[in-house]
């Protein structure tokens, strides 16, 4: 099952449009291990990836919704996060030149290059207690699962969900987080919670 990309770029649209509303939730987890910033991070980049991608011809490529959508959340609120997100979707632009259209296995790419460059830019790894432990989690159920784009979503929510319960238990080890040492266990990671937040309006907006 493949969707065009002008159905890619509606289907952002309406989950992006959705995400503000957890504005306050992220606030309030990153501002028990970090800076409170994340929330407006969120809110800010949602909409300026919205307006990127309006303004964007018909039937654009896959690539460049990936860069206009990495340049406007880098830039809509400067953050860590805002800067790995969107260094990341411009990892995985690469990797979409000249697709118009875009199936399980495409999405696979572009998550895998997102998260490698999470990994390099913020040198960091699964259990560092970041967006990486849903994230990757999440990939690796997509890669080995079956069924439509609803099944495969609610599967990869689960398993971001349940890997936020457990690294809540850990010690942070990047960012502001990780100065707060062990003050931070018992806290969900709110990256994490945030790209959790992502695949439910994902499947929502379906």
């Amino acid at each position: 099952m493949s969707m065009s990309s002008n159905d890619i770029r509606a289907l952002l649209i309406r989950t992006l449009d959705a995400l503000p509303a957890h504005t306050d939730e992220l606030r309030e987890l990153d501002a028990a291990l970090g800076d409170g910033d994340l929330g407006i991070t969120v809110q800010k980049g949602s909409a300026a990836v919205v307006k990127a991608l309006a303004a964007l011809p018909d039937d654009a490529a896959i690539s460049d919704m990936l860069r206009s959508a990495g340049q406007a959340f880098s830039t809509a609120n400067p953050s860590t996060f805002a800067a790995l997100i969107g260094g990341g979707l411009l990892a995985a632009a690469k990797t979409m030149t000249d697709k118009h259209e875009l199936g399980k296995a495409d999405a696979l790419t572009i998550g895998r290059a997102v998260a490698a460059r999470i990994v390099e830019r913020g040198k960091s790894k699964v259990g560092d207690k970041t967006v990486l432990d849903a994230l990757v989690p999440s990939l690796d159920v997509l890669e080995a699962s079956n069924g439509d784009a609803r099944e495969l979503l609610a599967a990869m929510i689960a398993t971001a969900r349940q890997q936020i319960d457990a690294t809540a238990a850990l010690q942070s080890q990047k960012g502001r987080a990780a100065w707060i040492q062990e003050r931070s266990v018992g806290h969900a990671d709110p990256g994490a919670t945030a790209y959790w937040r992502f695949l439910e309006a994902l499947q929502a907006g379906l």
